[in-house]
């Protein structure tokens, strides 16, 4: 395995796990993974929120760590980077408002380069207009906005993961292990 850059875009209260458990993963099998967030630095922190399953109608939501980025949005190339990862929790409904965020987003898409989307993530997806014919999971409350932009929406279990071409999405958190799998089998095909 070819050691890969990989761009995360995250933001305040991103979701703990969905941008933890991937940034910390995918560091440990020796890919280089920088976390940005627009109007933010390397060394800033964005707050993250943990969601949990309980049983309710939704999830619940309880305050997360301080999560320290570690590359400067201002100035980042998309084309730097080998792929993508999206987490999910709220910073993608405020990110997809930004254009800069949504252009960086489509690279990935016209280049053919890996996306990995997690939960909410979708939204992000959507706003930036890269879904159409593409089979797309997410958070169950995601499906009407998955399918407004075209794509196919996945249902599946919390724990499963799907790849349409190169990008791989999941439901939410417990899938790390398949939603992660599959991402770095994208990650080991680039030449």
């Amino acid at each position: 395995m070819s050691s890969k850059r990989i761009l995360m875009i995250t933001g305040d209260f991103t979701e703990d796990y969905e941008t933890m458990v991937p940034f910390q993963a995918l560091m440990a099998v020796g890919h280089r993974v920088d976390a940005v967030c627009p109007g933010k630095a390397s060394g800033d922190t964005v707050a993250t929120a943990i969601h949990d399953f309980e049983g309710d109608q939704t999830y619940s939501e309880k305050p997360g760590h301080r999560f320290a980025l570690n590359a400067d949005f201002a100035g980042t190339n998309p084309a730097d980077y080998d792929a993508l990862v999206v987490p999910g929790g709220r910073a993608p409904e405020y990110l997809r408002l930004d254009k800069d965020v949504l252009a960086m987003v489509r690279h990935f898409f016209e280049t053919n380069k890996p996306v990995a989307a997690i939960c909410h993530g979708a939204q992000l997806l959507a706003a930036a207009n890269v879904l159409e014919g593409k089979q797309c999971s997410a958070y169950p409350a995601c499906q009407p906005e998955v399918e407004l932009a075209g794509g196919h929406f996945a249902n599946l279990k919390v724990t499963d993961a799907v790849t349409d071409g190169n990008l791989v999405t999941a439901p939410a958190w417990p899938a790390h292990p398949a939603w992660l799998a599959q991402f770095m089998a994208l990650l080991n095909k680039q030449s």
